[in-house]
């Protein structure tokens, strides 16, 4: 399981370095992004075995990249594990929201607000990744 690939998507320099770096350390292997338009790029080529993707981004926010992997039969499948600043609740307020315009997507595997503990997102990692196999 620990030779996995996981995507990070992220618009800040320091928590994409320290996201790799805590997954690497944990025998991950991480390939990052920087926004959704990049994140989405990346998930088809690297076809990721799980996504790690903040929701308050620039040009293509987590929010929007979430739901073009959700609609894509290619990556619809990889569990996400969203991370943000704002609560839950507000992420999933925003998802109702741009759902009455269009079609209803699932929620993430799993959501956590930063600031994020190591340990957790590990544990979390590790048992969306045994879940799956």
């Amino acid at each position: 399981m620990k030779e996995k690939k996981i995507l990070v998507v992220d618009d800040e320099p320091d928590m994409r370095t320290f996201l790799s770096t805590l997954l690497e350390t944990s025998g991950f292997t991480a390939v990052a992004a920087e926004n959704g338009i990049e994140g989405v790029q990346k998930a088809r080529e690297v076809k990721p075995d799980l996504i790690i993707l903040n929701v308050m981004m620039p040009k293509e926010n987590g929010v929007q990249m979430y739901r073009q992997l959700k609609i894509s039969d290619q990556l619809k499948q990889i569990p996400v594990i969203m991370i943000s600043a704002i609560s839950k609740k507000s992420f999933l307020r925003c998802q109702k929201i741009l759902t009455y315009w269009g079609s209803s997507f699932p929620e993430p595997e799993a959501y956590i607000k930063k600031p994020l503990e190591s340990d957790e997102l590990i544990q979390l990692v590790e048992s969306l990744l045994s879940a799956e196999t």
